[in-house]
């Protein structure tokens, strides 16, 4: 957190920040070099430096630090250069985690969620809108849009709004609906347990948008499950079959008659810090290699537990979305899944579309720096 550091002028050539607890460290020389923002060091328009830093003299220093104004610090490096940095910049920069981004934390949930994040569509919301719909799907990885209008095509018209199609062997938009001959189960009316989607791709599609045209049947009841919650959850109950599940490679297969796509990766994939980074998981496409025998079997058990608890209700939420319902998740952090259905009872028909995980973020940092109560947004423009 920001408030929590302080900048303090320690000598003549020394920056320090220090932190609430009292501990304190030094600023690099080097580090601060590189975030220089004045016209010999950064092009005004694009933001984008104009050295490459790694000519930089590895023994960079500071020769002077002063404070002009409030707020502000004017350093002298040791290669001529001098520049003028904001307090809250550098404190902004110190303060942030190298996983979120500027982008409001996961706020992991089970199945106790109550209130799930339903807002009103409109096909021109200001930027406040935006932001009220972005951050319920950035901290829980779901958001459900009421009232979008049951045509066709709708899905892409909302993904566009947050980011860029994504488009796979089954076209920019797909139909999710029982089909005779269907190249996948999602296109029949069997029961569905909770999965990732494409783990067989690289990179797997981040945001995956499912929108009801119509749903005339008592059944398929979308779900969907927290698997960062699940995770977490086995990372402090049970630390071994995390560790057997965060380190496997497993390698997942889809065949059809116009494309064979395989990918590796471990179940639970951590990022460098060792932090949740997403989750990749299909029973129904996963093929584990051939180790030897205790190996596997310790993977079978781990794989076992995390499957039980990705179906148990505890864990997981279930719904009905309506004609004209449309939800949109983080198909890296959450498994989404349905129960069956009876297709002799009506129509269940949903359209969805996949986009990349970067459009929303993005979005919601430029957002960020619009005044409030801005009428209408171009996301193109950005």
């Amino acid at each position: 957190m920001q408030g929590s550091l302080s900048l303090k002028i320690a000598g003549p050539a020394e920056l320090l920040l220090e932190r609430a607890d009292g501990t304190r460290c030094s600023i690099h020389p080097l580090w601060l070099r590189e975030r220089c923002k004045d016209a010999a060091s950064v092009d005004p328009r694009t933001q984008q430096r104009l050295q490459d830093p790694s000519d930089f003299d590895p023994d960079l220093e500071l020769l002077a630090v002063s404070q002009p104004s409030a707020g502000v610090y004017r350093v002298r490096f040791s290669d001529g250069h001098e520049a003028s940095f904001s307090a809250e910049e550098i404190l902004a920069e110190a303060a942030l985690d190298p996983n979120d981004h500027d982008c409001p934390a996961p706020r992991l949930w089970d199945g106790t969620l109550a209130e799930l994040p339903r807002v009103r569509w409109r096909a021109d919301p200001g930027r406040d809108e935006l932001i009220s719909w972005l951050e319920p799907f950035l901290t829980l990885g779901f958001v459900i849009f009421e009232g979008v209008p049951s045509e066709p095509g709708m899905v892409l018209t909302v993904g566009a709004m947050f980011g860029f199609t994504r488009e796979t062997n089954f076209g920019a938009l797909f139909n999710v609906r029982s089909t005779p001959d269907a190249n996948d189960l999602a296109y029949t009316s069997l029961a569905l347990d909770p999965h990732t989607d494409n783990p067989y791709r690289a990179p797997v599609p981040g945001i995956q948008l499912l929108h009801c045209l119509v749903n005339e049947t008592s059944g398929g009841l979308s779900t969907l499950v927290d698997g960062f919650a699940v995770a977490q959850s086995l990372r402090e109950q049970h630390g071994q079959a995390f560790r057997i599940l965060s380190s496997t490679p497993v390698r997942f297969r889809y065949i059809d008659v116009d494309a064979e796509l395989t990918a590796s990766a471990p179940p639970i994939e951590l990022d460098v810090t060792g932090g949740l980074k997403a989750i990749h998981f299909s029973p129904r496409l996963d093929f584990v290699p051939l180790f030897d025998r205790e190996q596997l079997e310790a993977y079978y058990r781990a794989r076992r537990l995390f499957d039980q608890r990705l179906r148990a209700p505890d864990y997981q939420i279930r719904f009905l979305l309506e004609s004209g319902d449309l939800v949109m998740f983080d198909n890296c952090r959450l498994l989404h899944g349905r129960s069956g259905f009876d297709p002799a009872e009506g129509l269940r028909h949903l359209q969805g579309c996949y986009i990349d995980m970067d459009g929303p973020r993005s979005l919601y940092r430029v957002l960020r720096r619009r005044p409030s109560g801005e009428s209408s947004y171009a996301r193109r423009s950005a």
